[in-house]
């Protein structure tokens, strides 16, 4: 037996061998293709990036033609170099330092030598590139940008790096990929498939006609176009309205979990980043370390968000049954919660506060209370803690949220293990982390986040994970932006809560805000900030904040907004809600004294101090504050006599 297995053995190995180069060697020449690369000039067809329109349409970006120089080292050949970088606008150093890394990347390959120039640019070196062996140009799609604003939401466009060209053979030296925003979350729909043609050449190495008569060739294929859920019209007005500020916008459609505006700021005309001056612009925003025009804050801006969290604080009470809509607890320009221990509270005059009153008065003293009693329901703290919590995060917050941008921050709602890493020891209760209540202590969350609560505040319930793509030609988008998320909190403590909201524009905090005829729930809110200045923690001016939705009976959207040491929430960040909610649902708007007061507004002095300046400018911007904060407090102070008058 053993003498016949082994010849058979031998045989059919053999067979298998002679069978498989048989294959290789007459019927598939893909290897032959390979191993006369020296032979063979291979050239790709870039196909043009699919477009991106709004929601309702409108262009956003579109194409414009741009030519890449190239180069193979191997093929140079008595370069005119001082005729060469005169063409193209560049030094001799400049030349020799592309060359060298042309080299390094292959002697053999193209690779790019100047990218991304314009039709003129072009034209010039085109007539006279026969003259320079080695070089030949590469026709490429670069973004045309139709409008000015947006630059956060779609992204930019830049080459392909080394590491990258490792991981992924797709891509090539010089090949362009979609950095940040949508053109980056939707890079393959969006690039298309470029289509390669094999040339063959003589010992010369002069092209003689098509490898193979096209046999490999590929047909480059355009890009798919997409539709954003971004409404252009509130995109723009958005960014108008942040000029001179700090902060984000978001705004969302509670029914579908649509983005219609996200908005950070500052920002950027997203045309800079392209054409031979992209490289140079894009350094300057990236080392604009103060005003950080490339950090989303919509999307990656981790804040405290003070009184908005209220909502939060008294749903949960709510559903753990610690309070009802009668409970009221009484408040005395605030709440002494511990021994030598004292939460102000500026809600008004002494007195009791149920739920309705604690809500558009923003009372602290009130939140405080109802916090108490729910991490007083259990008997261990740590178990209350993470029951909050529990309900809280089903909000979407404190986690990553699944949206369809590349960027993001989870924000922060802690729980039993965050106090256990506090406190080691032990020895804390619901009066150690009582800041959690209103927003502050360890609670963070990003206008995103905020945006979203409101969301599913105003569905009563439930949410749906944000996302920026409404439609992709000739595609279905992902399903999980089209599965329901539902809270933990029952459908019947929505709408007493809902009613309080409500109430902050008809006589609560928001009322001078109010727009005829639209009825519009929201909420105030303010939080504290502390920066280092000159190696000082120093208090700031609070962030203004202010988280809405409209109308209360079947919402069209929800916004949260953020303005970095805004002051009071009623000041700038709720009078910009109110504008973006008119202006979505009525497409004018009417309250044109909002408009005028928000875009006078400028904070580039507070923002200044942070940017070590000299003492004399500083002084003069302290006075500047001063003058701003006196019109804030006459501002406040006449809201709060509309109010008593209400």
């Amino acid at each position: 037996m053993r003498k016949v297995l082994l010849p058979a053995l031998i045989i059919i190995g053999a067979s298998l061998l002679i069978i498989r180069v048989f294959y290789l060697q007459i019927i598939d020449d893909s290897f032959k293709l390979k191993s006369e690369n020296n032979a063979i000039k291979i050239k790709y067809d870039y196909p043009e990036r699919g477009y991106i329109y709004d929601r309702n349409g409108v262009l956003l970006v579109a194409n414009q033609p741009s030519y890449d120089i190239m180069v193979i080292p191997r093929e140079l050949n008595n370069t005119d170099t001082l005729e060469f970088c005169k063409l193209l606008n560049i030094t001799k150093d400049d030349f020799i330092k592309k060359i060298e890394k042309a080299k390094v990347y292959s002697p053999r390959l193209p690779s790019v030598f100047l990218a991304q120039l314009n039709k003129n640019e072009f034209a010039a070196f085109q007539e006279k590139i026969r003259k320079f062996e080695g070089f030949y140009f590469q026709k490429r799609s670069l973004r045309d940008y139709e409008v000015d604003y947006g630059a956060n939401i779609f992204g930019f466009i830049t080459q392909a790096n080394e590491k990258l060209i490792e991981k992924n053979h797709y891509y090539k030296s010089g090949d362009l990929i979609g950095k940040q925003g949508v053109e980056e979350s939707y890079e393959k729909i969006l690039r298309g498939i470029k289509g390669v043609k094999y040339f063959q050449k003589d010992k010369f190495n002069r092209e003689i006609g098509s490898y193979k008569e096209g046999k490999y060739d590929t047909i480059a294929v355009q890009g798919e176009d997409i539709n954003l859920t971004i409404d252009a019209e509130i995109q723009k007005y958005g960014e108008q309205l942040m000029i001179n500020k700090r902060g984000g916008i978001v705004a969302i459609e509670p029914k579908t979990g649509e983005i219609l505006a996200l908005v950070t700021a500052p920002s950027y005309d997203p045309g800079i980043l392209v054409g031979r001056q992209r490289s140079k612009n894009y350094t300057k925003l990236y080392h604009d370390s103060i005003a950080k025009p490339l950090y989303d804050r919509g999307l990656l801006a981790e804040y405290p968000p003070g009184s908005p969290f209220k909502i939060m604080t008294g749903l949960v009470g709510l559903q753990e049954e610690v309070i009802d809509e009668q409970t009221t607890f009484v408040c005395n320009h605030g709440f002494s919660y511990a021994r030598g221990r004292f939460q102000g509270c500026h809600c008004g005059i002494f007195g009791p506060r149920s739920l309705n009153v604690g809500i558009y008065k923003s009372c602290n003293a009130y939140f405080s209370n109802v916090y108490l009693k729910t991490i007083a329901k259990y008997k261990k703290p740590a178990y209350s803690v993470d029951v909050w919590s529990n309900h809280v995060k089903s909000f979407g917050l404190g986690q990553f949220m699944g949206y369809d941008l590349p960027t993001g921050k989870k924000g922060n709602i802690p729980t039993s293990k965050t106090y256990k890493k506090i406190y080691p020891n032990g020895g804390w209760r619901g009066t150690t982390i009582i800041s959690n209540a209103i927003g502050q202590g360890e609670v963070l969350m990003t206008p995103i986040q905020l945006a979203n609560m409101m969301s599913a505040v105003a569905n009563e319930g439930y949410y749906y994970t944000p996302h920026i793509i409404k439609k992709i030609k000739g595609e279905k988008i992902d399903a999980k932006f089209t599965t329901k998320h539902v809270t933990t909190i029952d459908k019947k403590y929505f709408p007493p809560m809902i009613q309080g909201l409500f109430d902050v524009y008809n006589h609560g905090t928001a009322y001078a805000l109010k727009v005829e005829g639209i009825d519009i729930c929201g909420k105030t809110g303010t939080a504290e900030n502390f920066a280092k200045i000159d190696g000082v923690r120093t208090k700031m001016q609070d962030h203004s904040i202010f988280v809405a939705f409209a109308p209360k009976d079947n919402p069209k959207i929800a916004i949260a907004v953020l303005v970095e040491n805004g002051g009071y929430g009623a000041t700038i960040a709720g009078p910009i809600a109110s504008l973006m909610i008119e202006k979505y649902l009525r497409k004018k708007i009417t309250r044109t004294d909002l408009e005028t007061r928000v875009l006078n507004i400028s904070l580039q002095g507070r923002y200044a101090k942070l940017g070590g300046l000299s003492e004399e400018v500083k002084k003069q911007l302290r006075i500047q504050d001063s003058i701003t904060n006196s019109k804030i407090k006459a501002a406040k102070k006449l809201d709060s006599l509309k109010t008593k008058k209400q």
